[in-house]
């Protein structure tokens, strides 16, 4: 088991903050001052996504086929914006994360690429970010997480609002939360209130991560056959199982034996 600890707390924040990077097994982690994984990368195939929650955000690719911006707010060990990177390259994506350290630690030992036309990873505070740049983006992903859980605070009604006015008018949101957090059905409650109840959640393990996707106008077809062929063109072109979350929707919101309802 390899493992690497920085605790610097001029360049990476509180002590109990401190950035831990596991190695086991071919599969690298990232800790943030406790042993919760907040990213992981397989060595041997390190712009594949790993865990199962990133594959799932993935999923906006379901409602949206032109996507030429996406915009990440936590950065983590970078995964979401590696594969994007990689597999993507249509698309161009920002990512807003506050701590320099795990911008440093993503590309040091996460491989994350250096900035260039179709990448640029911004310190910063990604709350302050969506206020100032309103209809900015095509996807937001949402992914910001300490070893705590979501920061205190920051997801407020306000901050929601922000979110959704930093959408274009056809914009996703795609949401990290996690089904533990005793906060979750508050957080819920103010994204359906942001997006007007156009929201669809997606559990990606037990009780563990639940994506939520959230829309500023109702996607144009969501008839199970149309989500279906999607996903099985989607799946050929990545090593994701659309399919499977396909049905995981089906299985978590209203919907008919024609199509699901948002």
């Amino acid at each position: 088991m390899f493992r690497f600890n920085s605790r610097k707390p001029s360049r990476f924040g509180p002590k109990d903050d401190a950035i831990e990077v596991t190695e086991m097994d071919g599969v690298r982690s990232l800790h943030l001052g406790s042993s919760t994984i907040q990213s992981s990368m397989r060595v041997a195939a390190p712009y594949d996504l790993e865990l199962t929650y990133s594959r799932g955000i993935m999923s906006f690719l379901l409602f949206k086929r032109q996507v030429e911006d996406v915009l990440v707010l936590g950065l983590g060990g970078g995964s979401i914006p590696k594969f994007i990177h990689y597999y993507l390259r249509e698309i161009r994506t920002r990512v807003v994360d506050i701590n320099p350290g795990v911008i440093e630690v993503a590309r040091s030992h996460f491989m994350l690429p250096p900035d260039d036309d179709r990448l640029q990873v911004i310190e910063g505070d990604g709350a302050a970010f969506v206020l100032e740049n309103p209809d900015t983006t095509d996807v937001l992903i949402l992914d910001i997480f300490d070893g705590r859980g979501v920061p205190p605070d920051l997801y407020s009604q306000t901050f929601f609002d922000a979110v959704a006015d930093a959408l274009h008018s056809d914009g996703i949101l795609a949401a990290n939360l996690w089904g533990s957090d005793k906060n979750f059905d508050i957080y819920l409650q103010r994204i359906e209130q942001s997006f007007d109840h156009r929201v669809l959640v997606m559990p990606t393990g037990r009780p563990g991560n639940i994506v939520v996707f959230a829309f500023k106008r109702p996607p144009a077809d969501l008839r199970w056959t149309s989500l279906r062929e999607r996903a099985r063109l989607l799946a050929q072109d990545y090593k994701i199982e659309f399919l499977e979350f396909v049905e995981r929707l089906r299985d978590n919101n209203p919907n008919t034996s024609n199509r699901l309802i948002l």
